[in-house]
Protein backbone atom coordinates (compact mmCIF):
# COMPACT_ATOMS: atom_id res chain seq x y z
CA UNK A 1 0.00 0.00 0.00
CA UNK A 2 1.06 3.13 -1.01
CA UNK A 3 2.31 5.65 1.47
CA UNK A 4 0.86 9.03 1.88
CA UNK A 5 3.60 12.11 0.91
CA UNK A 6 4.72 14.13 4.03
CA UNK A 7 3.39 17.77 4.17
CA UNK A 8 6.74 18.86 3.79
CA UNK A 9 6.64 17.56 0.30
CA UNK A 10 3.00 18.72 -1.02
CA UNK A 11 3.74 22.43 0.25
CA UNK A 12 7.19 23.66 -0.09
CA UNK A 13 7.40 27.46 1.73
CA UNK A 14 7.94 30.29 -0.72
CA UNK A 15 11.41 32.28 -0.89
CA UNK A 16 11.45 34.61 1.81
CA UNK A 17 11.31 37.93 0.89
CA UNK A 18 15.36 38.12 1.94
CA UNK A 19 15.59 35.79 -0.85
CA UNK A 20 13.30 37.39 -3.47
CA UNK A 21 14.34 39.53 -6.38
CA UNK A 22 12.09 43.07 -6.74
CA UNK A 23 11.37 43.45 -10.53
CA UNK A 24 9.68 46.19 -11.99
CA UNK A 25 8.66 45.78 -15.91
CA UNK A 26 8.59 48.32 -18.21
CA UNK A 27 7.12 47.53 -21.61
CA UNK A 28 5.15 49.46 -24.68
CA UNK A 29 1.50 47.47 -23.70
CA UNK A 30 0.29 46.57 -20.23
CA UNK A 31 -0.41 42.99 -22.25
CA UNK A 32 3.41 43.14 -22.90
CA UNK A 33 3.98 43.56 -19.37
CA UNK A 34 1.72 40.78 -18.04
CA UNK A 35 2.34 38.67 -20.21
CA UNK A 36 6.09 38.78 -19.29
CA UNK A 37 5.08 39.13 -15.56
CA UNK A 38 3.17 35.37 -15.65
CA UNK A 39 6.40 33.72 -17.68
CA UNK A 40 8.31 35.06 -14.97
CA UNK A 41 6.73 34.32 -11.59
CA UNK A 42 5.83 30.87 -12.15
CA UNK A 43 5.30 28.96 -8.70
CA UNK A 44 7.93 28.77 -6.71
CA UNK A 45 10.26 31.39 -8.46
CA UNK A 46 12.76 33.83 -6.22
CA UNK A 47 11.65 36.44 -8.98
CA UNK A 48 8.98 39.22 -7.47
CA UNK A 49 7.34 41.72 -9.89
CA UNK A 50 6.03 44.69 -8.02
CA UNK A 51 5.08 47.14 -10.85
CA UNK A 52 4.42 47.10 -14.02
CA UNK A 53 4.85 50.17 -16.21
CA UNK A 54 4.83 52.22 -20.12
CA UNK A 55 6.20 55.15 -19.80
CA UNK A 56 8.99 57.33 -18.43
CA UNK A 57 6.37 58.48 -15.75
CA UNK A 58 5.30 55.27 -14.48
CA UNK A 59 8.90 54.03 -14.07
CA UNK A 60 9.93 56.70 -12.35
CA UNK A 61 6.93 56.71 -9.64
CA UNK A 62 7.84 53.36 -9.24
CA UNK A 63 10.75 53.12 -8.10
CA UNK A 64 10.23 56.29 -6.53
CA UNK A 65 7.57 54.57 -4.57
CA UNK A 66 8.75 50.79 -4.73
CA UNK A 67 11.64 48.99 -3.60
CA UNK A 68 12.95 47.42 -6.52
CA UNK A 69 16.29 45.24 -7.16
CA UNK A 70 16.19 44.57 -11.04
CA UNK A 71 14.43 46.91 -14.09
CA UNK A 72 13.33 45.39 -17.14
CA UNK A 73 13.09 48.28 -19.26
CA UNK A 74 12.06 47.34 -23.26
CA UNK A 75 13.89 49.52 -25.82
CA UNK A 76 10.39 50.66 -27.13
CA UNK A 77 8.02 52.31 -24.69
CA UNK A 78 4.49 54.37 -24.59
CA UNK A 79 6.69 57.74 -25.18
CA UNK A 80 8.21 56.52 -28.49
CA UNK A 81 10.62 53.06 -30.27
CA UNK A 82 13.74 54.29 -28.55
CA UNK A 83 12.37 55.67 -25.39
CA UNK A 84 13.97 52.92 -23.34
CA UNK A 85 17.40 53.93 -24.31
CA UNK A 86 16.39 57.62 -23.42
CA UNK A 87 15.68 57.19 -19.92
CA UNK A 88 18.67 54.78 -19.45
CA UNK A 89 20.74 57.62 -17.81
CA UNK A 90 18.33 59.57 -15.82
CA UNK A 91 17.28 55.91 -13.84
CA UNK A 92 21.01 55.42 -13.21
CA UNK A 93 22.18 59.13 -11.87
CA UNK A 94 18.70 58.99 -9.99
CA UNK A 95 18.05 54.91 -8.68
CA UNK A 96 21.73 53.68 -8.73
CA UNK A 97 20.61 50.19 -6.56
CA UNK A 98 18.20 49.69 -9.13
CA UNK A 99 20.45 47.50 -11.76
CA UNK A 100 19.30 47.94 -15.17
CA UNK A 101 17.99 45.05 -18.14
CA UNK A 102 17.22 46.57 -21.51
CA UNK A 103 15.15 44.23 -23.69
CA UNK A 104 15.85 44.14 -26.99
CA UNK A 105 13.67 43.56 -30.25
CA UNK A 106 16.88 42.55 -32.12
CA UNK A 107 20.80 42.95 -31.06
CA UNK A 108 22.59 45.06 -33.13
CA UNK A 109 25.98 46.72 -32.25
CA UNK A 110 25.14 49.75 -32.03
CA UNK A 111 22.16 48.76 -29.94
CA UNK A 112 24.14 46.17 -27.77
CA UNK A 113 26.91 49.31 -27.03
CA UNK A 114 24.91 52.24 -26.59
CA UNK A 115 22.54 50.09 -23.83
CA UNK A 116 25.75 49.59 -21.76
CA UNK A 117 27.00 53.31 -22.40
CA UNK A 118 23.96 54.75 -21.05
CA UNK A 119 23.87 52.58 -17.80
CA UNK A 120 22.53 48.87 -18.80
CA UNK A 121 23.98 46.39 -16.27
CA UNK A 122 22.71 43.91 -18.98
CA UNK A 123 21.20 43.29 -22.18
CA UNK A 124 18.36 40.94 -23.27
CA UNK A 125 17.07 39.92 -27.07
CA UNK A 126 13.19 39.29 -26.51
CA UNK A 127 13.53 36.06 -28.93
CA UNK A 128 15.63 33.94 -26.57
CA UNK A 129 14.06 31.88 -24.13
CA UNK A 130 12.77 32.74 -20.73
CA UNK A 131 14.83 31.08 -19.05
CA UNK A 132 17.70 32.54 -20.15
CA UNK A 133 15.78 35.94 -18.98
CA UNK A 134 15.40 34.69 -15.71
CA UNK A 135 19.53 34.00 -15.67
CA UNK A 136 20.44 37.47 -16.83
CA UNK A 137 17.86 38.66 -13.59
CA UNK A 138 19.83 36.39 -11.41
CA UNK A 139 22.92 37.61 -12.26
CA UNK A 140 22.62 41.22 -12.70
CA UNK A 141 20.93 41.29 -9.09
CA UNK A 142 24.55 39.96 -8.03
CA UNK A 143 26.82 42.61 -9.38
CA UNK A 144 27.52 40.80 -12.84
CA UNK A 145 27.60 42.12 -16.36
CA UNK A 146 25.03 40.05 -18.48
CA UNK A 147 25.53 39.83 -22.24
CA UNK A 148 25.53 36.52 -24.51
CA UNK A 149 28.40 35.31 -26.46
CA UNK A 150 27.44 37.22 -29.41
CA UNK A 151 26.94 40.29 -27.62
CA UNK A 152 29.48 40.08 -26.25
CA UNK A 153 31.53 39.74 -30.02
CA UNK A 154 29.27 42.68 -31.21
CA UNK A 155 31.14 44.85 -27.90
CA UNK A 156 34.90 43.69 -29.04
CA UNK A 157 34.15 44.82 -32.37
CA UNK A 158 32.90 47.79 -31.18
CA UNK A 159 36.30 48.30 -29.21
CA UNK A 160 38.77 47.47 -32.42
CA UNK A 161 36.87 49.80 -34.60
CA UNK A 162 36.76 52.50 -31.81
CA UNK A 163 39.34 55.52 -30.93
CA UNK A 164 41.13 54.51 -27.64
CA UNK A 165 38.88 54.57 -24.52
CA UNK A 166 39.72 58.22 -22.63
CA UNK A 167 40.22 56.34 -19.46
CA UNK A 168 43.54 54.98 -20.86
CA UNK A 169 44.78 58.81 -21.94
CA UNK A 170 43.18 60.34 -18.90
CA UNK A 171 45.83 62.24 -16.69
CA UNK A 172 44.38 60.60 -13.52
CA UNK A 173 44.84 56.86 -14.72
CA UNK A 174 47.61 55.20 -12.48
CA UNK A 175 49.12 51.83 -12.17
CA UNK A 176 47.47 49.49 -10.57
CA UNK A 177 48.68 47.73 -7.74
CA UNK A 178 49.71 43.81 -8.00
CA UNK A 179 46.12 42.61 -6.10
CA UNK A 180 43.84 45.93 -7.63
CA UNK A 181 44.94 44.23 -10.81
CA UNK A 182 44.28 41.11 -9.99
CA UNK A 183 40.45 42.11 -8.44
CA UNK A 184 40.17 44.18 -11.63
CA UNK A 185 40.79 41.12 -14.27
CA UNK A 186 38.57 38.83 -12.14
CA UNK A 187 35.73 41.18 -12.42
CA UNK A 188 36.68 42.08 -15.61
CA UNK A 189 35.71 38.27 -16.00
CA UNK A 190 32.41 38.44 -14.62
CA UNK A 191 32.02 37.86 -10.85
CA UNK A 192 30.53 39.58 -8.27
CA UNK A 193 32.27 40.82 -5.14
CA UNK A 194 31.71 38.29 -3.43
CA UNK A 195 33.03 35.31 -5.94
CA UNK A 196 36.18 37.26 -5.90
CA UNK A 197 36.34 37.96 -2.26
CA UNK A 198 36.33 33.82 -2.29
CA UNK A 199 38.51 33.44 -4.98
CA UNK A 200 41.35 35.71 -3.21
CA UNK A 201 40.13 34.93 0.16
CA UNK A 202 39.62 38.43 0.54
CA UNK A 203 36.42 39.52 2.76
CA UNK A 204 33.61 41.60 0.44
CA UNK A 205 34.53 44.75 2.11
CA UNK A 206 37.60 44.73 1.14
CA UNK A 207 37.41 43.61 -2.32
CA UNK A 208 35.00 46.80 -2.87
CA UNK A 209 37.77 49.15 -1.31
CA UNK A 210 40.22 47.49 -3.89
CA UNK A 211 37.74 48.23 -6.63
CA UNK A 212 37.09 51.60 -5.16
CA UNK A 213 40.60 52.42 -5.41
CA UNK A 214 40.58 50.84 -9.39
CA UNK A 215 38.09 52.90 -10.80
CA UNK A 216 39.92 56.04 -9.08
CA UNK A 217 43.07 55.16 -10.63
CA UNK A 218 41.59 54.66 -13.71
CA UNK A 219 39.07 57.36 -13.80
CA UNK A 220 36.05 55.24 -14.13
CA UNK A 221 32.85 54.39 -12.72
CA UNK A 222 31.00 51.97 -13.15
CA UNK A 223 32.23 47.64 -13.69
CA UNK A 224 31.20 48.28 -17.77
CA UNK A 225 33.96 50.47 -18.08
CA UNK A 226 35.95 48.65 -16.30
CA UNK A 227 35.18 45.63 -18.27
CA UNK A 228 35.74 47.47 -21.57
CA UNK A 229 39.26 48.71 -20.36
CA UNK A 230 40.88 45.48 -18.98
CA UNK A 231 39.24 44.14 -22.56
CA UNK A 232 40.77 47.04 -24.25
CA UNK A 233 44.14 46.18 -22.28
CA UNK A 234 44.43 42.41 -23.09
CA UNK A 235 43.78 43.52 -26.43
CA UNK A 236 47.08 46.00 -26.91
Amino acid sequence: MATQPSAAILHQPPPSRSQRINILLADETQMGCQLLKEALTRSGSRLRVVECATSRAEILAALCSRQVDVALVSEALRDGPAAGFEILSELRASFPKARLILLLKAASRELVVDAFRGGAKGVFCKSEPIQALRKSIQAVHKGQIWANSHQLHLILEALVTASPLNVKDAPRALPLAKREGEVANLVAEGMSNREVAGKLGLSEHTVSNYLFRVYEKLGISSRVELVLYILKQRQG
